[in-house]
């Protein structure tokens, strides 16, 4: 099992001259067409489209937040495609992530069926340092389309039984609960243990292999981007986000 336990990053010079900088991994994933690429446009870019590539192997997307005055927060979004979790990279894409969301699509019943197979996917590939599950949130996306309705208190009631920290209904069309939802999944992710939060790679530390690594900003954005260079496949996801 790979145990990314998130790319948090604490910039030594920073808490000398200014904010603490965090660099943050964030899975973003589910079957194809439920819209991931469209709600990370969304939520770094603000944009739209109802036109995106298919995703193929990984892409990710950069949102830089200025949390408070001592805090500077960059949250890369990796943006998985859906055919993923039938391959073996699933296990480099996640390396290193913190946490992680799981997309389905409310006009595709289908798409719901398979969440839990991408949250066993998740927690056995991946887990914080103090080899706790990471964070993991629902969301029940294209929520726009009409005559579509959410069974709330089932979706609680499944959240809580399957260890979700929270879930949302979500438009990446109308931008509806897109920035909620990311503030309240960072909040989340601030509020893990210190220890929890020091990279680690599950299935190197019984070698005593990349155990507990703290990074700088820089190296590890530096790592972040040369991972995805070697192993992206570039593109977005067609119709996939399309709400």
């Amino acid at each position: 099992m790979a145990t990314a336990a998130g790319l948090q990053l604490d910039s030594t010079a920073n808490a000398v001259t200014g904010p603490t900088e965090h660099l943050y991994k964030v899975l973003v994933i589910g079957e194809f067409g439920v819209g991931k690429t469209s709600l990370i446009r969304r939520y770094t870019e603000g944009s739209f489209s109802p036109n995106y590539k298919l995703t193929i192997g990984v892409d990710f997307g950069l949102k830089c937040l200025e949390w408070d005055n001592n805090t500077k927060i960059n949250l890369q979004l990796w943006d998985i495609a859906g055919h993923e979790r039938f391959g073996h990279m699933t296990r480099v894409y996640y390396k290193y992530a913190i946490a992680a969301i799981i997309v389905f699509d409310l006009s595709r019943p289908a798409t719901f069926d398979s969440v839990l197979k991408w949250l066993e996917d998740v927690n056995s590939k991946v887990m914080l340092a103090n080899e706790d599950p990471v964070p993991v949130m629902l969301l029940a996306n294209k929520c726009d389309i009409e005559d579509i309705s959410v069974e709330v208190e089932k979706m609680n009631s499944f959240c809580k039984d399957k260890n979700f920290i929270g879930w949302y209904q979500t438009s990446a069309k109308t931008g509806l609960n897109i920035d909620e939802c990311m503030q309240f999944l960072v909040e989340h992710i601030l509020s893990l243990p210190s220890g929890a939060k020091k990279p680690r790679d599950r299935m190197t530390n019984s070698m005593g292999i990349l155990d507990n690594i703290e990074m700088s900003s820089s190296a590890s954005e530096s790592r972040a981007s040369s991972e995805l260079g070697r192993n992206r496949g570039g593109g977005d996801e067609r119709n996939g986000g399309c709400c």
